[in-house]
């Protein structure tokens, strides 16, 4: 692209150390206290109840047990991302690892969903030969494990509208407060009703609650690595905006998408009658991208309207 009309600052050369160009990153969450009480609370619940289950001979405690420790290593992989993506970026790496917490997401919906699968299998098998299970112990550990997961799902709670690793880590574990509920209520229905049945049926249930919770974390997560528009930015809208600003021609080759899972991106040509004095039109549409629509990262290229010269990517409309 030639200079006069691919120059981001207008066409006017402002030196470095006068661009007022900033990226401002988010609220800065507390990782480590958040996923390390998460981890230590999850992995000495799973421990007692997979021993338990075995003793009571209980398929809901086993593969809630099973689902806590799929959630133990959820989070140590959502942390471990989630410090990646905080390193400095290298001349090789100039995002630095901000797509490690996109990654993490993904992987840890398929984990979610393989564990879930695995339990309603062996569910199934166990209605058709159900085995006696004691319904005191089954009662008396997912009553611990209701309280375990709810106080540690409550330490994502904050972040979990921000950052995709934070709404991961708070359904796998609002997902495990489910099953143990689900599991106090089995325990009971066992005690009352000595029929061994309802620990399969209700293990059934929670799987394909799950499920439904799950689907829509998964999808974000797919639409976050395809680098589809992040969820809730209307890019129609958005270049409606951009079109309404004065001195505005055109707007083209919009693209909008997620960096990082708190890092939004967009790169746009804007098309202006004059390239006399854009600062104040850029440092407007920063401002503007910042607020309105929370893009952090933005990239515009100011282009004169001068029928002489002719975009390339004019004629592709991507948005």
């Amino acid at each position: 692209m030639a200079a006069p009309r691919g120059d981001s600052s207008g066409g006017r050369g402002i030196p470095i150390e006068r661009h007022q160009h900033k990226h401002d990153s988010p609220e800065s969450l507390d990782y480590n206290r958040a996923f390390a009480l998460g981890v230590m609370l999850n992995a000495g619940f799973v421990l007692a109840e997979a021993v338990l289950g075995w003793v009571a001979q209980s398929l809901a405690l086993v593969a809630d047990a099973g689902h806590n420790l799929s959630d133990v290593l959820a989070l140590l992989l959502a942390w471990g991302a989630a410090s990646l993506s905080q390193r400095t970026p290298s001349a090789g790496r100039t995002y630095g690892w901000r797509r490690s917490s996109i990654l993490a997401p993904l992987a840890n919906a398929v984990v979610l969903l393989m564990v879930t699968g695995g339990v309603a299998w062996e569910a199934l098998q166990r209605i058709a030969h159900p085995t006696t299970v004691d319904g005191g112990i089954v009662t008396l550990v997912a009553a611990v494990g209701v309280g375990v997961n709810t106080g540690a799902a409550l330490l994502f709670v904050r972040g979990k509208d921000r950052d995709l690793n934070w709404r991961g880590a708070f359904l796998h574990l609002a997902a495990d407060a489910a099953v143990s509920v689900g599991v106090v209520l089995t325990g009971i229905g066992i005690l009352v009703t000595h029929q061994p049945w309802l620990d399969p049926a209700v293990s059934l249930v929670v799987c394909a609650v799950i499920l439904w919770g799950t689907w829509g974390f998964l999808k974000d997560a797919l639409n976050l690595a395809m680098d589809a528009v992040p969820r809730g930015i209307d890019t129609v809208a958005l270049r409606g905006y951009l079109m309404g600003l004065p001195g505005v021609l055109e707007v083209h080759d919009l693209h909008v998408w997620g960096m990082s899972a708190t890092h939004v991106a967009l790169t746009v040509h804007v098309v202006v009658q004059e390239l006399t004095d854009t600062n104040p039109l850029l440092a407007t549409m920063n401002r503007e991208l910042r607020d309105r629509y929370g893009i952090d990262h933005v990239t515009i290229q100011i282009e004169a309207g001068d029928p002489t010269y002719y975009c390339a990517l004019a004629p592709v409309e991507t948005v």
